[in-house]
């Protein structure tokens, strides 16, 4: 209940009042009729079910979305969670360009595979392996609509672990896995310049002038 911040577990009733123990070990009290008159959340849904939802996103450089290359596909097909999605998918497309005439010398034409669809097709397969993961629970990976910053990738899983602990450290290294196989599919993620990052443009164009001035006219 944000009006009374009080988010935890309740610890005592009587006749007047409510005691909440919040998540950080502090106690609030509420006014028993505020649970009738005043909306509140109430956690144990969750808790009986069988996972607690993980909702995060990530937002993508769209200058890094393509069209699958074959040196690209060569790499993917070595990711073993890839390997049967890959060669039905491209058995497909290859089917229908065949059949509809498509001239290929142009990876423009008819079907392609791209590197975000593929890496949204992996991300699934991670998932649905993932041991801490209820797949027989809600599990959605989206596009949301894109934006000045690019376009969020969304997803929608529950883990098995409803514990608030064991609950954050599987939705960290889902975060961490995301973010570290990005590059095997040349994605990026957007991400405002940094300190760092100007630093090092800065650098790059006075070593380019110094290049430049010196190189012989």
């Amino acid at each position: 209940m944000p009006k009374y911040n009080a988010d935890g577990e309740i610890i005592d009733i009587s006749l007047v009042t409510v005691s909440v123990q919040n998540w950080d070990k502090t106690i609030s009290t509420i006014p028993a009729y505020a649970l009738i008159s005043v909306g509140f959340k109430n956690w144990r849904g969750m808790s009986e079910s069988g996972g607690r939802r993980i909702k995060q996103s990530v937002t993508i450089d769209m200058t890094s979305i393509k069209f699958c290359d074959d040196a690209l596909l060569s790499r993917l097909l070595k990711i073993q969670l890839l390997g049967g999605y890959l060669d039905a998918k491209t058995k497909e497309v290859k089917a229908y360009n065949r059949e509809n005439n498509i001239d290929d010398s142009s990876l423009i034409n008819g079907r392609r595979l791209t590197n975000f669809g593929t890496f949204r097709a992996y991300l699934s397969e991670y998932l649905h392996h993932h041991p801490k993961v209820n797949v027989s629970m809600t599990l959605i990976i989206r596009y949301l609509q894109p934006t000045a910053n690019g376009i969020p990738l969304e997803l929608h899983v529950f883990s098995s672990d409803k514990e608030w602990l064991p609950y954050e450290q599987v939705q960290a290294d889902i975060m961490d896995h995301i973010l570290a196989v990005l590059p095997y599919f040349e994605l990026r993620v957007f991400q405002n310049p940094c300190g760092a990052d100007i630093t090092q443009a800065s650098k790059n164009l006075a070593e380019s002038l110094l290049n430049a001035s010196n190189a012989p006219r």
